[in-house]
């Protein structure tokens, strides 16, 4: 993170000084520009540390402490670079002549070893899904790389980054079920879902027509509509994994995909959200928490191009989401009244996967009641063997169960074998039935569990859920809040939001849990709540 601070704040400058350029058209900015050119040049390695790895296999990485800089690593921001730079000289090519001559001839030099040789004649395993599952790697690099390419690449050259481009976001595509969920949730559908979006469109006008079938795909537009499907009230989305419950305000991205796939839902929350943006004056847009907002100076441009059109833009209806059930994950966005409900069936195996099969999360009037905590900041721990130390990744910090809590206290493991299972949708969307003992491993891993089924039901008046397990033990359910919960006479009370009614408790415990980390403090408050109900056989709650 300290050397992440340094290198997006240079790039957020030159976003910003390369705009500002172009606004004022004076040549006042050039020299910072230039000079902000010149040292990205200089700099040894476009790649984050974390991702300075060479990998020699389908398993095998061999982590590297410095760069080597005759063999480019084109990771998320080294290709964010090029496409940076890329579009900088494109803006900026003839001012740039008459200022520093000789500049436009390095960074030309610098796209063409740092991303596209490379590009076009090593494998990194992003491109495709011959050593790993492809993420929102696949279409982020791409789309930068695209932009590189459309912008430095001339012949032969340009037309095999088109096909490499293609292939790549064959296997993206081959990843997503026909549903269109994200299963990295929906602060990762903007490096997933509208990467994918502006590398297709740049590949349309590199090679103008030839993809543009791809926006009539039924799976095209469900990727598109997602967030609308998962949103709650302003930034606010239903969230899981990695991801974090303030996933960001729709922008320019969203908007363009909506009108490319016909989508008047995902136009309309992104108009909205764009036009509130513009007239309160808020310079963070994207209320994102990831330090690389505002480093891609391509969507700069794409906001500068649409903004009139956007600010002119009037709803000719507003259409409330309805629930939906998204089978391939398995993730079941409930919508009642006043109550907003997620419920996670699937596996412990999403890319940025928690253990965290089976949990709820629960929204009432916009405001969070039951939390998922989301992660905190990304260290080298959170993509390691380690992982499942960190506490925001383990089921006991989820609103599930943990079995023998003052003893072994078992958790949730990681894996595709430990998922749920039976699972049962209501007709009505607003509600399910599901096994989830293996989620904690297969049998005997828990002694003496074999069965744990959760029925969760919404309804104008709030959420019913009903545990049963056959567990001979203690179990603990915990129950994740921002609100300070307080126990009284068979009742907990969640401040002045909401109340549960319990039956089958035989104690209730809970404890302050301080949130000191930058990355979850952007979402919560100093303070969120854990309260654990004590139990055996059956526990009912009944949420109002």
């Amino acid at each position: 993170m300290r050397f992440e601070k340094v290198y997006f704040q240079r790039r957020r400058n030159l976003c910003a000084l390369v705009m500002a350029e172009c606004v004022s058209g004076e040549g006042r900015y050039l020299p910072a520009v230039a000079d902000y050119l010149w040292a990205i040049c200089e700099e040894r390695g476009w790649q984050l540390p974390a991702h300075n790895a060479i990998v020699d296999g389908p398993v095998h990485q061999h982590q590297q402490p410095l760069p080597d800089p005759d063999r480019p690593i084109i990771d998320l921001f080294g290709a964010e670079t090029g496409a940076l730079v890329s579009v900088a000289a494109a803006l900026l090519k003839d001012r740039l002549d008459g200022y520093a001559p000789g500049l436009n001839h390095r960074l030309a030099q610098e796209i063409r070893q740092r991303i596209l040789q490379p590009y076009l004649t090593r494998h990194y395993w992003w491109m495709d899904d011959s050593t790993k599952a492809v993420c929102n790697w696949t279409p982020w690099c791409t789309q930068n790389v695209m932009l590189a390419a459309a912008l430095f690449a001339e012949g032969q050259d340009l037309m095999d980054c088109v096909r490499q481009a293609a292939k790549s976001l064959d296997c993206f595509l081959n990843a997503y079920g026909e549903d269109g969920c994200c299963d990295e949730g929906a602060q990762y559908y903007r490096r997933a879902a509208l990467t994918f979006y502006n590398a297709l469109d740049v590949m349309n006008r590199v090679v103008p027509g030839a993809f543009e079938d791809a926006w009539k795909m039924p799976k095209v537009k469900n990727m598109a509509e997602y967030i609308v499907k998962v949103h709650v009230a302003g930034p606010s989305y239903l969230n899981f994994s990695d991801c974090s419950p303030i996933a960001g305000r729709r922008d320019i991205q969203d908007y363009l995909f909506a009108k490319k796939v016909g989508s008047k839902p995902l136009l309309a929350l992104a108009a909205q959200d764009i036009q509130q943006a513009v007239k309160s004056g808020d310079p963070d847009r994207m209320h994102d928490v990831d330090v690389c907002e505002g480093t891609n100076l391509y969507y700069n441009v794409q906001m500068a191009l649409t903004e009139q059109e956007v600010l002119s833009w009037h709803p000719d209806q507003v259409v409330e989401p309805d629930s939906v059930w998204y089978a391939s994950v398995g993730l079941l966005v409930s919508r009642a009244g006043a109550y907003v409900l997620g419920t996670k069936a699937g596996g412990n195996d999403d890319n940025h996967n928690h253990n965290d099969t089976g949990s709820v999360t629960l929204y009432k009037d916009g405001a969070p009641l039951l939390i998922d905590i989301g992660v905190e900041s990304y260290t080298k721990k959170t993509f390691s063997p380690q992982r499942y130390e960190i506490w925001t990744m383990q089921s006991s910090w989820h609103n599930l169960p943990e079995f023998d809590p003052e003893g072994k206290a078992y958790k949730q493991l990681p894996g595709a074998d430990c998922r749920a299972t039976q699972v049962r949708i209501r007709d009505d969307l607003c509600g399910m039935e599901m096994e989830l003992a293996r989620a904690w491993g297969p049998v005997g891993t828990v002694p003496g569990l074999e069965s744990y089924r959760r029925t969760v039901r919404l309804t104008e008046q709030g959420l019913a859920l009903r545990d049963v397990t056959d567990y001979p033990g203690t179990v603990a359910l915990t129950l994740m809040s921002v609100e300070a919960p307080v126990w009284e006479n068979g009742t907990l009370r969640f401040g002045k939001l909401a109340r549960a009614e319990v039956q089958g408790a035989q104690r209730v415990t809970t404890q302050s849990v301080e949130i000191t980390d930058e990355r979850l403090r952007w979402s919560w408050p100093d303070t969120l709540y854990r309260t654990r109900i004590w139990f055996q056989g059956e526990l009912t709650l009944r949420l109002q």
